[in-house]
């Protein structure tokens, strides 16, 4: 008795299907430079844009997410905000934090909020990507923190220029005060401030002078 050759094929694995992202941050030109990532890569599918991470916590019960991007600092509904709102809702989506943000202190506050990853803009855009996936997978992915990072007062590593000002910032002096104090214009001055305000993570002179005055509190009791 014979057999005839059977007809039947190895099953073919199914492509798995695309990773859903949503993506938040304040500047229109990232939003559009990841909106066209995303679009020439088939593992991702971006289902949600803005700038508001509270209009992402409001649609995500529509969305049906596997990752969400945000940046940190936004005028409404910025990186913390996020996370924290998601934590309390107990809510298990995935957060990839993409921030040019400097502070070293901010991937070890993503971590401890629940973030699932860090991710510097200064890294190539295909970094993201890589991340991303690794993100959907269960993985989290965050930079080396290295304490030596941080000075012994627990500021971020700041520039001579930028620990001056912002030593005379808690003196409680205007702009053009500053700039004389320190023997310079008051360009220069709001140039430096910028700089430190991004550094330490703050959005105004108030919240500088508050974190300033904190860490020398720290270092008295030390």
């Amino acid at each position: 008795m014979t057999h005839g050759a059977s007809n039947t094929t190895p099953l073919e694995r199914s492509p798995s299907p695309p990773i859903r992202v949503a993506v938040v941050d304040k500047s229109p030109l990232v939003r559009l430079a990841l909106q066209q990532l995303f679009r020439e890569d088939p593992r991702f599918e971006l289902v949600f844009v803005t700038d508001d991470g509270q209009q992402l916590i409001a649609a995500l019960p529509e969305l049906r997410l596997d990752v969400a991007v945000t940046g940190w600092v936004m005028p409404r509904g910025d990186g913390r905000y996020v996370l924290e709102q998601l934590r309390a809702a107990h809510e298990s989506l995935r957060v990839v934090v993409y921030t040019g943000v400097a502070n070293p202190r901010v991937p070890a506050e993503v971590m401890s909020l629940g973030g699932a990853a860090f991710c510097a803009k200064t890294e190539r855009p295909e970094h993201l990507l890589e991340v991303l996936e690794a993100v959907a997978k269960g993985r989290m992915v965050f930079p080396f923190m290295d304490v030596r990072n941080l000075l012994d007062d627990g500021l971020p590593e700041l520039t001579e220029r930028e620990r001056d000002l912002l030593i005379a910032l808690a003196s409680g002096g205007t702009n053009a005060q500053l700039a004389d104090q320190l023997g310079v214009s008051v360009n220069t001055v709001k140039f430096h401030l910028g700089n430190l305000y991004e550094k330490l993570d703050v959005r105004n002179r108030a919240q500088a002078v508050a974190m300033y005055l904190e860490s020398r509190s720290h270092c008295q009791q030390d």
